[in-house]
């Protein structure tokens, strides 16, 4: 019973997103697939493969604030913690587990996060401005610094600017901030360059490349029509929960006045 309502609530999660949405986890489909048979398959391209598409969704289920980013993330993440082995980009692993605990365990663990979330997104003030800019900017050198000092990263401060600004939105991200989307956008264009140098030394496939830049529109398809902007988007998804709540709750009734 308690499977089947979690089937149940993740099917409901994959529903009502903005059509933007789905288009582009289409075409960043079509995309991947064509970068995988277009070269040699290996268990590490299928490895790509799967935690980019399912990155992909985790995104978008975001961008959608709808909480099934949470099992989507934890599944993704892993396969990209082997990827960025791989290719040495060892501060990529940090930020894969820096989603984990700032985004997807909360999310799975938490029954608030996953009650009409939409309703609790808010704005940065002036001084949450400060402590999040001020924060990135030490996150990018105390990381860049230990990781060139410590590891055989070969890109470590390109890897440190990507993990910074990435821990820095996992956070706002968590705390329910829509200025997420500006250190996503960033996020983005730091890790599309991070993964075209690794894949132009030979250290990755261009899969994650393609990741990042559909991680990149999808950030900026954000402040259009994702409700963590748009007003109107907002307004039908808090009033589809309240009604879905609503069905649950009749849904429970009849069942305990039947048993």
């Amino acid at each position: 019973m308690i499977l089947s309502n979690y089937f149940k609530f993740l099917s409901h999660q994959l529903k009502g997103w903005p059509q933007q949405n789905y288009y582009l986890f289409y075409f960043s489909l079509g995309c991947q697939v064509m970068t995988l048979v277009s070269a040699p398959i290996t268990p590490l391209t299928i490895l790509t493969f799967i935690g980019t598409t399912l990155g992909v969704l985790c995104v978008l289920a975001i961008n959608a604030a709808k909480s099934v980013n949470g099992l989507l993330g934890v599944i993704s993440a892993l396969c990209f913690i082997v990827v960025g082995f791989s290719a040495k980009n060892y501060l990529s692993i940090g930020e894969q587990l820096a989603y984990v605990v700032t985004l997807d365990i909360p999310v799975l663990l938490s029954a608030n996060w996953n009650v009409n979330m939409v309703s609790k997104i808010r704005k940065f003030t002036g001084r949450t401005w400060v402590v999040a800019i001020v924060a990135t900017l030490v996150v990018y050198g105390l990381s860049g610094y230990l990781i060139g000092a410590l590891t055989d990263d070969p890109r470590p401060w390109v890897d440190a600017i990507s993990f910074a600004i990435c821990l820095t939105a996992g956070v706002i991200c968590f705390l329910r901030y829509n200025n997420q989307y500006f250190w996503w956008i960033a996020s983005g264009l730091a890790q599309m360059v991070l993964w075209f140098i690794s894949f132009r030394q030979g250290s990755a496939t261009l899969a994650m490349f393609i990741n990042s830049s559909i991680y990149l529109i999808n950030d900026i398809l954000a402040f259009t029509v994702s409700p963590w902007y748009n007003k109107r988007e907002r307004a039908r998804l808090v009033a589809e929960e309240k009604a879905a709540a609503e069905a649950n709750s009749d849904d429970q009734h009849a069942f305990g006045l039947d048993h």
